[in-house]
C-alpha cells in the first residue's frame, strides 16, 4: 500500500536535570529563531523561524542529551516497515510516534505529518 513521509524536523533533547526554558533559550538565540510554547505540550518548547521549512523543538528526556530527526509520515506503521527493510530497527512506541534506531546507532522518530504542505512535499512509497 503507497504511502508518504518526509524529513519532519530536528529535535533537540535536554535532560530533566536541565532547564528546558534555559535550553531553548539558548537554541533560539543560536540559531536566531524565536521560542513558542504550547500549552498541552510541557515537554516541548518550539523554535519558529527559518529553518528550511523543518521544525525544530528542544524537549525534556529521559535519556543523555543528544538531537534526533523526525521522519514524518502517513502511514507510521507503513513507514517503520519500509525503514526496518533499509536496515532500522523498531526500539519502542510512544503515545503518537515510534522510536527507530538507524544501523548507525542513533535515535530517530517516525510521528505524523505537523507541517503544511506534507500532501505536496513528501516522497511516495510503494
Amino acid at each position: 500500500m503507497p504511502h508518504k513521509s518526509q524529513l519532519g524536523g530536528l529535535i533537540i533533547d535536554c535532560p530533566p536535570s536541565q532547564d528546558l526554558d534555559a535550553a531553548a533559550a539558548f537554541w533560539a538565540k543560536a540559531l536566531g529563531l524565536k521560542k513558542r510554547r504550547v500549552p498541552d505540550s510541557p515537554n516541548y518548547v518550539f523554535l519558529d523561524g527559518e529553518a528550511g521549512g523543518l521544525e525544530i523543538a528542544v524537549q525534556r528526556i529521559d535519556h543523555e542529551p543528544r538531537v534526533h530527526i523526525d521522519i514524518e509520515a502517513d502511514d507510521i506503521e507503513a513507514e517503520v516497515a519500509r525503514l526496518e527493510k533499509c536496515g532500522a530497527e523498531r526500539v519502542r512506541d510512544g503515545l503518537r510516534w515510534v522510536v527507530m534506531r538507524a544501523p548507525t546507532g542513533h535515535a530517530f522518530c517516525v510521528v505524523r505529518p505537523g507541517r503544511p504542505g506534507f500532501e505536496d512535499d513528501a516522497t511516495e512509497w510503494e
